[in-house]
């Protein structure tokens, strides 16, 4: 029994020692970040494959001099930050960050947080495509998906808009993508907001998922990018837009896509299998 116990130990710190280390940053955002930063821990944790730790900001309006999370000692950040209604970091900080991927760290974009920092060029063209917060088409065109492939459209008027939360199907697109792989052609996403024109520098990005904005829910007409993968320098990024609230969140499309993209962005690979729950085309599966 001894023995067996000192085996069990010694596995659980193998285990733990081979974990992914992630950090969340949050502190403020437009969206309710102290309900959905505990669901991410959450949801990455229980695979097994990552240790979370979560980076908390000041409030608005607060002292940012002593704040300077160590994103080395990571190999993926995870951002539920946006100063849309709020503060942006120092230029210091966000050079940090950007510097951090570029250099290979991994970064996931989680919802809102491709509504941060408008006027920082580099974030931009690290997350491909952003909206609101003054972006135009100054900023760079959108994406689209038509007659099979991915193009870019640049259109006047603001970047960033939604309809009312319901649910919608998410599309894949690029099935041969490890995030992807093995996943549903298509499955349907518990009421979410579905972001559209989204405007960005869209370089070196790869379109994975898409949504089809519905204009009779003040939507676009078109398939709206749901998913995305973006090189920036050796880095790599997971940008999605799914993932407004903790109902959102139950979705098991969204759970299973934020951990194969966490993973992704942090090794390149992924070695989570797809689970029976999963969603098809015509019904929900919620956790």
């Amino acid at each position: 029994m001894k023995r067996f116990l000192l085996a069990m130990t010694a596995c659980a710190a193998q285990m733990a020692a081979a974990a992914i280390p992630v950090l969340i940053v949050d502190g403020q955002n437009n969206h309710k970040w102290q309900e959905t930063t505990p669901v991410l821990k959450r949801l990455l944790e229980e695979t097994g494959k990552f240790t979370v730790d979560v980076s908390t900001s000041p409030a608005k309006g607060g002292d940012f001099s002593a704040y300077n999370p160590d994103f080395s000692k990571y190999k993926v950040v995870v951002s539920n930050y946006s100063d849309f209604a709020g503060d942006p970091w120092p230029e210091a900080l966000r050079k940090k960050l950007t510097d951090y991927v570029a250099a290979g760290g991994g970064f996931v974009s989680f919802h809102a947080a491709d509504n941060a920092f408008p006027m920082d060029k580099e974030y931009n063209r690290m997350i491909a495509v952003g909206g609101w917060g003054g972006r135009t088409e100054k900023d760079g065109p959108m994406i689209r998906f038509r007659d099979g492939k991915m193009v870019l459209e640049s259109k006047p008027g603001k970047a960033g808009s939604h309809g009312k939360r319901l649910p919608y199907v998410v599309v894949t697109r690029d099935a041969k993508h490890p995030i992807m792989k093995g996943l549903p052609a298509e499955w349907l996403h518990h009421e979410d907001e579905l972001y559209d024109s989204l405007k960005g520098p869209a370089e070196n990005v790869g379109l994975v998922a898409t949504a089809w904005s519905d204009p009779a829910n003040r939507g676009t007409g078109e398939n709206e990018p749901a998913l995305m993968t973006v090189r920036y320098g050796k880095g790599r990024v997971f940008h999605t837009i799914l993932g407004h609230d903790v109902e959102a969140m139950r979705c098991v499309g969204f759970i299973v896509t934020l951990q194969r993209g966490t993973e992704w962005a942090a090794t390149g690979k992924v070695t989570q299998k797809a689970p029976k729950d999963f969603p098809g085309k015509e019904k929900v599966s919620l956790r």
